[in-house]
């Protein structure tokens, strides 16, 4: 087996997990106590817009190593949406198809549903939904939460953290009403 077909297969919960979980120990030994991606824009915007903002006046600079991070997710997505997604292609379980087609949605050959983010839907009804209203709605929620998922989940729960169980106890209990009650309805509305 070549190295690209390895690094192509899923890996096991017990490979992932517990490389998810030594980031914690490695941040806190290192002295950092944030972790996430929304923060990273903070820093980028503190770096390149030297506005008379307070909320970006700080020492960005010691969090640069956060945006490497940051770099390295972009490059990674593109080297697996490039190169490695052609050695294992992407596995939807089939009573997640079911559910789609359902409402609509036929194309799965990518790693998102081409009938939903196809840059053909940019300025279509559907266009409106999921690129611009739901990326405010992100923007807005991971900035009254204080963080995104992954700051919240992995660094806030980890250092015992109270906003962050509820924020993360949210998070699942809003994605399970958008995937149940909200998207049907959205689709109904814009089919």
């Amino acid at each position: 087996m070549s190295f690209l077909e390895f690094i192509s297969q899923p890996w096991p919960w017990y490979v992932a997990g517990p490389l998810i979980g030594l980031t914690v120990p490695i941040l806190l030994l290192i002295g950092n106590k944030s972790f996430g991606i929304s923060s990273s824009l903070r820093h980028i915007c503190a770096a390149c817009l030297p506005a008379n903002i307070s909320f970006f006046h700080y020492n960005w600079k010691q969090e640069a190593w956060n945006l490497f991070f940051v770099v390295g997710v972009l490059i990674g997505g593109f080297i697996a949406t490039r190169f490695l997604a052609n050695l294992n292609p992407f596995q939807l379980a089939p009573a997640t198809e079911t559910a789609l087609r359902s409402l609509g949605i036929q194309d799965f050959s990518g790693l998102m549903p081409a009938d939903l983010f196809a840059v053909s839907n940019l300025f279509t009804l559907k266009g409106l939904f999921f690129f611009v209203i739901g990326g405010l709605m992100v923007g807005f929620g991971t900035r009254w939460a204080g963080g995104c998922t992954s700051g919240h989940a992995i660094m806030g729960l980890s250092n015992l953290q109270w906003p962050s169980l509820v924020a993360t106890i949210s998070f699942m209990a809003g994605g399970f009403a958008m995937t149940h009650l909200v998207l049907p309805f959205i689709f109904k509305l814009i089919n």
